[in-house]
């Protein structure tokens, strides 16, 4: 495991990060092509649903992002993203698990995602994150057309730290 990415700082995105943020998720094909306005709104205190918006920081660039929106007692999972060369070192399971945790503090009970079907590494990701395939979308997603898995995570007794999710 690389240091710069086991000792990155995960914490509130900030309007200054946004141009990492859209280069991380235009450089990645299975992240969801968000324009900048899209990233700005989750920053917006007074938007509705409200969001919580973080980032991986290490060695002064953003390496990854999270962002959920908030519909209590339930949240959805808009994205998690990780830049190719900072992948596969924890930084997916760091974010979501203070993700998490900023998300109990919003007394959010669940949190809800769909994902491509073909989208493996992010299945295998929240398989290990502990969530549970609920349902699926025919054919919801375009260019190319597949179906959308609908997942379901249950915040109750979720690890309060990445250090606590099981590696499989």
């Amino acid at each position: 495991m690389n240091f710069a990415f086991t000792s990155a700082c995960i914490r509130r995105m900030a309007s200054a990060d946004l141009e990492q943020v859209t280069e991380i998720a235009g450089s990645l094909k299975e992240a969801p092509q968000w324009p900048r306005a899209a990233f700005e709104r989750a920053l917006d205190p007074e938007a509705q649903p409200g969001r919580i918006a973080l980032v991986a920081e290490a060695v002064g660039r953003v390496a990854g992002f999270a962002v959920a929106s908030l519909l209590p007692p339930e949240a959805e999972l808009e994205t998690i993203a990780v830049a190719s060369g900072a992948q596969r070192h924890g930084l997916g399971l760091r974010l979501f698990a203070e993700l998490a945790a900023e998300l109990a503090k919003a007394q959010i009970a669940e949190v809800n995602l769909e994902v491509r079907a073909s989208n493996q590494p992010a299945l295998a990701l929240y398989r290990r994150l502990g969530f549970a395939e609920t349902g699926r979308r025919v054919r919801y997603y375009h260019d190319p057309v597949e179906d959308a898995v609908l997942m379901r995570l249950r915040l109750e007794g979720f690890p309060s730290t990445a250090a606590h999710i099981p590696m499989v």
